[in-house]
């Protein structure tokens, strides 16, 4: 079977998403806080057959720069205003019927059976199109909105995330299939034989379930992942099904998927059951000056010093603390490592200052632009495809909808055509789409031996 390429948009519930001009931006709705807006976004996703849009969020405003929330708030960057994205899922899920919903739950500030409970509930409410992007928090601010004074230390947060999805597993098991008779002539609601506790006693959690939501339709959620540290990476290749990537140059999209794809074999897993979707933001024209007008116009929306809190969000590390006409010195930062060695890596490459990558991160997080007209972007989307860095393609977005409108009338079809991308879907569930086998309720991948 001709390998097919997958699509997915990345959406925040909130005023912008990777680009901090976006919320600027003149074709940008402001409206984000009604569910009306993220309705229409499930819609244009649906038309364009996209696999799935998840939505990344954060527990806390941006306060590492400088020690404070005003410049954030002032400048509207990244985080400053969310709505819960589990709300939001749900509503998109009843306007639509194919789209795959992808959201962000800690590991680390809820326990178990809360997530469990949550993604059951919405895997039945979308009969079957839900995903759980695992994260394990980044910053010392949102462990202290949930009353801890000190963030994790970094593997200990994975370690507790490792039996996090342990105890996920098992509460999502604790029904099985058939356990649900609801036999009205024999008053039999359930089968007690089907459903179980699960006892779970580990180093971080206690619970002792069952769950009281029934086996959902895919069983449990898809599982997603954006590790990029080499804790991190491990863990996806242990547990995702989807890694969503962040890398502004081809040689490191490619360094990233082999590198994932041979941990994956390393845990006795099958590296064609995780898909790897890098991300991008692409500004389409008619003409290719007319596509590069209207990055340029973008782009000088974006101001290094947004770029720069969100950045010392991401990393939890104070960057108003340096000059920003230095480059960025080698440090360990205790929040995203990943992040910080992309920003390293262009830094050494380009000769770049810190103002520089606090432009380039305001204008995107990084993100790689794809600029041209609709040819020339499935040219760059075809060639990643097939050239080694890339299952599907993350679409982020410089103004919204607008920015998904045109990629779905425009990139969508010369996709098709090419036959790279569906025309239709072909099945109901996110699995489906993904071409994904039934869910187990094991852990995906076996530790090593040496970590045994």
């Amino acid at each position: 079977m001709t390998r097919q390429l997958h699509l997915a948009g990345f959406l925040w519930a909130s005023h912008l998403t990777h680009s901090h001009a976006q919320w600027r931006h003149p074709r940008q709705d402001p409206d984000f806080l009604s569910a009306d807006y993220y309705v229409n976004l499930a819609r244009i996703a649906e038309k364009g057959k996209f696999d799935f849009v998840f939505f990344a969020d954060i527990l806390a405003l941006p306060e590492r720069y400088g020690g404070d929330i005003s410049e954030g708030l002032r400048r509207g960057v990244q985080a400053v205003a969310s709505l819960d994205p589990a709300h939001v899922v749900a509503i998109m899920a009843a306007a639509t019927t194919h789209l795959g919903l992808g959201l962000t739950r800690s590991t680390t500030y809820y326990p178990p059976y809360d997530i469990a409970r949550t993604f059951a509930t919405l895997d039945h409410l979308s009969k079957g199109r839900v995903a759980w992007n695992v994260v394990t928090s980044l910053s010392q601010a949102e462990a202290r909105n949930f009353g801890f004074e000190n963030h994790l230390d970094h593997n200990l947060r994975y370690e507790r995330a490792e039996e996090f999805l342990e105890a996920a597993f098992k509460l999502w098991g604790s029904w099985d299939e058939g356990a649900l008779v609801r036999d009205k002539q024999a008053g039999i609601f359930a089968d007690p034989t089907k459903v179980r506790a699960i006892h779970h006693e580990g180093a971080f959690f206690r619970t002792k379930g069952p769950l009281n939501v029934p086996r959902s339709p895919q069983g449990r959620p898809a599982i997603m992942q954006a590790g990029s540290s080499s804790r991190g990476k491990d863990f996806a290749a242990r547990w995702a099904e989807i890694i969503f990537e962040i890398d502004p140059t081809p040689e490191g999209r490619r360094a990233y998927y082999a590198d994932v794809k041979r941990r994956a074999v390393a845990f006795g897993r099958d590296p064609d059951t995780i898909k790897i979707f890098p991300s991008l933001i692409p500004f389409i024209g008619e003409t290719e000056t007319i596509a590069r007008e209207k990055k340029r116009f973008h782009d000088e929306l974006a101001d290094p010093v947004s770029g720069l809190i969100t950045l010392s969000a991401h990393t939890d590390h104070d960057f108003s603390q340096y000059s920003l006409d230095e480059p960025i010195a080698d440090l360990e930062v205790p929040g995203c490592q990943g992040m910080f060695d992309v920003a390293k890596r262009l830094t050494d490459k380009e000769s770049l200052r810190l103002r520089d990558i606090g432009r380039l991160y305001a204008q995107g997080v990084l993100l790689p632009h794809v600029v041209g007209t609709p040819a020339q972007v499935a040219d760059a989307i075809e060639e990643g495809f097939h050239g080694g860095e890339a299952d599907g393609y993350i679409v982020s977005s410089g103004f919204s909808p607008g920015g998904y409108e045109e990629f779905v009338e425009f990139v969508v079809p010369e996709l098709q055509r090419r036959g790279l991308f569906r025309r239709e879907y072909e099945g109901r569930t996110l699995r489906d789409h993904l071409g994904l086998a039934p869910a187990t309720l094991e852990p995906l991948g076996r530790l090593p031996e040496a970590a045994e």
